[in-house]
């Protein structure tokens, strides 16, 4: 959830980029403010805070068998 909330601050960074506006909130909305927030989301996701990838830990997806694997014969 963190590395998809980094990719709309950046999106969200760029757009501010390239339409070259700050919304009328000098200090608060410039493409350097936002940038270092994407990046601070997206290092709190690959240090594994919140929710990680599926399969790593917990009950994600994976190869998690229960009892007896399958196609053992």
């Amino acid at each position: 959830m963190l590395a998809i909330a980094a990719a709309i601050v950046f999106g969200f960074a760029l757009l501010l980029d390239l339409f070259n506006t700050d919304l009328g909130a000098h200090d608060l909305f410039n493409w350097n403010t936002l940038v270092l927030i994407g990046l601070l989301l997206l290092s709190l996701y690959l240090a594994g805070v919140g929710r990680g990838p599926a399969g790593s830990g917990g009950g994600g997806g994976g190869r998690w068998y229960r009892g007896r694997r399958p196609g053992r014969g």
